[in-house]
């Protein structure tokens, strides 16, 4: 067992060594233009539209996957290294503890997803991940939500993510199809597959002469518009050449070169499956060119 003052002298000196940690990742995170903040609470409640919370008992829970705060984020940086020297003092209390083995009580926490969101207890997950525990205690209270979130979530993420659960409420695809994997990374992309399927709505209805409601428009779209799209995709093998694109963003890049051939007057309005092929081809007549220029 330390001594008081040589207790002291560790505990200030640990603070100082965390303190010197969040400067340097701050500094390296404006030099590389990476994210290092924690997620705060009230913008993730509000942009993915949480439920709840229901309370889960208490759980041993990974501190890698505790990734926000509801209330201190401006505190605390992204690996819960104290940003702030008014933390001094509460920080050495409970580095003092864990010197002196004095078990302290569970934290609290929201789950969102596979994530967490500390609601008291900051402190103690930043003792507890600074000497290298892999997890805690705590009190769980989770949130529904219907996107995953996981641990590699960003502040960037949140905008395209409240598109999506925007995009699911309004036509519960997750529930008419869900097989559905629908997985966006453009900005706006959502929007745009909303718009696809109000348009399909509509001439679904001019065809069958009758009002077409929402569950069947967007399981018509899915099943004649945007399947046929993917299955040209997947047998291509073409989203290979597009590193962390998505099914879905090809199809909306499909549908893009499908409305420049309308309006060029180079093709009449084909059908999906047709106008993915027309995409495909016209892409590897492009990289075709390009090996070409380069061998010149």
């Amino acid at each position: 067992m330390y001594d008081k003052p040589d207790l002291h002298w560790r505990t200030q000196a640990d603070f100082t060594a965390a303190r010197l940690k969040a400067l340097f990742r701050e500094l390296l995170a404006f030099l590389t233009g990476r994210r290092n903040e924690l997620l705060a609470y009230s913008e993730v409640r509000e942009k993915l539209r949480l439920g709840g919370p229901i309370y889960r008992g208490v759980q041993t829970v990974p501190i890698a996957q505790i990734i926000g705060s509801v209330d201190r984020y401006r505190d605390f940086d992204r690996a819960f290294l104290p940003k702030q020297d008014f933390l001094s003092e509460r920080w050495q209390k409970v580095n003092r503890a864990w010197y002196q083995d004095i078990s302290l009580p569970p934290v609290l926490l929201y789950k969102v997803g596979e994530v967490y969101f500390v609601v008291d207890g900051h402190h103690r997950v930043s003792v507890a991940r600074e000497k290298g525990q892999e997890t805690i205690e705590a009190e769980v209270r989770e949130c529904a939500v219907r996107v995953p979130v996981t641990a590699e979530i960003a502040p960037e993420d949140l905008e395209i993510l409240g598109e999506k659960v925007e995009f699911l409420e309004r036509t519960a695809i997750d529930r008419v199809r869900p097989e559905a994997q629908l997985a966006v990374t453009i900005l706006g992309g959502y929007d745009r597959m909303l718009e696809h399927i109000a348009v399909h709505r509509y001439f679904m209805g001019l065809e069958f002469q009758r009002d077409i409601g929402e569950a069947e428009a967007v399981a018509h779209w899915y099943d004649t518009v945007y399947l046929p799209i993917v299955k040209v995709i997947r047998e291509s093998g073409i989203l290979q050449a597009f590193p962390g694109r998505t099914e879905a963003d090809l199809y909306l890049w499909v549908l893009d070169h499908r409305h420049y051939l309308v309006g060029q007057g180079k093709a009449n309005l084909v059908e999906p499956g047709q106008a993915a092929e027309e995409f495909v081809r016209a892409l590897a007549g492009d990289d075709q060119a390009h090996a070409a220029a380069e061998s010149v």
